[in-house]
């Protein structure tokens, strides 16, 4: 129990999310995912995130996507005066491990890119939510935005798929 008391506390101060793991052997929990999710953001089943501040939706990858890829080496991004459509894919991350297409959680116009991760593409595993953004949209369809999973919602995803 006082591990449990610990591990929440922790998990707190950290900002992690933890669903209750009262059904799972202990030995086990403790090897479970320690990813961020967020508060106040939205999330795609693809791994990307979405926040969404007056008429500006900013997109990156998770934090849970980043630790799945490891150490980042490049970011292809879009130039900023394109548009992205929900579901489709708008740029690349390189990492030692693999390279993965980055889907846009939402339809819109792209109004910046984050060009410091051509220079700095680690700013994705040091800060996915923060530095590590990707590009801002201007929404197009933000209806879209409400059909995203909440954090709740795409905990239990991430948990789903590390077992």
């Amino acid at each position: 129990m006082a591990l449990r008391l610990w591990a929440s506390s922790t998990a707190n101060a950290l900002r992690i999310s933890v669903a209750s793991t009262a059904h799972v052997s202990p030995s086990y929990s403790l090897s479970r995912c320690f990813s961020t999710v967020l508060d106040g953001l939205k999330y795609a089943t693809s791994h990307e995130w979405v926040k969404h501040e007056g008429s500006v939706a900013t997109i990156g990858i998770t934090d849970h996507a980043q630790d799945h890829l490891g150490e980042v080496v490049f970011v292809d991004l879009p130039e900023s005066d394109g548009s992205v459509s929900q579901g489709k894919s708008f740029g690349a991350v390189e990492s030692v491990k693999a390279t993965s297409d980055i889907n846009s959680p939402i339809s819109g116009e792209i109004v910046e890119v984050n060009t410091q991760l051509s220079e700095t593409p680690g700013l994705i595993n040091k800060s996915p939510y923060e530095e590590g953004w990707m590009i801002k949209v201007k929404p197009s369809n933000p209806s879209e935005i409400e059909s995203l999973l909440g954090p709740k919602e795409y905990t239990k995803l991430c948990e789903e798929e590390d077992h």
